[in-house]
């Protein structure tokens, strides 16, 4: 009896030091693990946010575009990453007046060149790092393989051209339909970025659980890139909102060293397997071709100025020829 009684205390006492260890555990575990340097929440003040274009900051949510034709807007994270190792948790809200036809998309970047409009989804052609698109409205005359909205990743070393015509079908390297305009639920994406394996996962039925949209593994990734978000209206528009945007470290970025995090900077985005361009070549053939034109267009105006002042001294023979014969 007494031993039952001393056994009970020891497990109670035993239960107690393990449910103090564990809760410690998870408060040490999350210590640090929102990076508020890369997150944008309420009420939006922070100076390392810069907004371009259309965007604006309003109480509830960053306003990328308005439903109006014709805009563009984005908003930059101004601190370089430097965790090899992250997680981005998006809360956004897409929605406009138009019922089947909307346009044009929004994207979530990581990449070197930040704080610039383009063509895009209101970003820049032949980017630098990682693209995920939010695509609204299809372009490709033929039929695509699936329905819109569609979300999908592109990996850049600064060669490759989005071709808006095509929705970027060439350049993709994973995609999913994900039908999360003009719902009346909130609407989550997570993008993680672990090991060189890229997840993305959506939270836009209201069931408050990740569904996965796509997995796609041997990324490389480089740090010292820029987050930020970017969103295009033509002729077709939408309101394009970003209401919160946080970046975790995913529980390995205690174990980056700096050798480690500053050697992975000199990585050149790519996809195993996937064909690119050597974009230094490709500046260097630019720059080879550019000279050999100027060269040509020297040597085409040597020659007309040699022409020109070869009729100029016939005409003034001529002309001295005719003033002789006069007299």
């Amino acid at each position: 009896m007494l031993l039952s009684f001393w056994s009970t205390i020891f497990c109670l006492v035993l239960s107690t030091i393990l449910l103090i260890a564990l809760v410690n555990s998870d408060a040490n575990s999350n210590k640090n693990y929102l990076r508020k340097e890369h997150s944008l929440m309420k009420p939006y003040k922070d100076d390392r946010w810069n907004l371009l274009g259309s965007a604006m900051f309003l109480n509830n949510y960053v306003r990328l575009t308005p439903d109006q034709q014709s805009r563009k807007g984005a908003v930059w994270n101004s601190v370089p990453c430097r965790t090899i190792n992250w997680e981005l948790h998006v809360h956004f809200k897409v929605h406009g007046a138009g019922t089947d036809l909307a346009g044009d998309g929004f994207a979530i970047w990581y990449v070197r060149d930040a704080m610039k409009l383009g063509p895009v989804f209101g970003s820049i052609d032949n980017f630098y790092g990682l693209g995920i698109f939010f695509d609204t409205y299809s372009n490709y005359h033929e039929k695509h393989k699936h329905g819109f909205p569609y979300i999908s990743v592109m990996v850049n070393n600064g060669s490759l051209h989005y071709d808006h015509d095509s929705d970027g079908t060439g350049t993709e390297v994973a995609g999913c339909e994900a039908h999360f305009r003009n719902l009346k639920v909130e609407t989550f994406i997570a993008i993680r970025y672990e090991n060189n394996k890229l997840t993305i996962s959506l939270d836009i039925d209201g069931k408050n659980t990740w569904r996965t949209c796509l997995k796609v593994d041997n990324i490389l990734l480089p740090t010292g890139l820029f987050f930020g978000a970017s969103a295009a209206t033509g002729g077709l528009s939408d309101n394009h909102d970003l209401i919160t945007f946080k970046m975790y470290d995913v529980g390995t970025a205690e174990h980056e060293d700096e050798d480690e995090i500053n050697g992975r900077m000199a990585i050149v985005p790519s996809l195993e397997g996937f064909e690119y361009e050597d974009f230094t070549k490709t500046e260097k053939v630019v720059k080879e071709s550019w000279s050999f034109l100027f060269i040509l267009f020297v040597i085409f105006m040597v020659v007309v100025c040699l022409v020109l002042a070869a009729v100029g001294i016939y005409y003034f023979y001529e002309s001295r020829q005719n003033k002789k014969r006069f007299y």
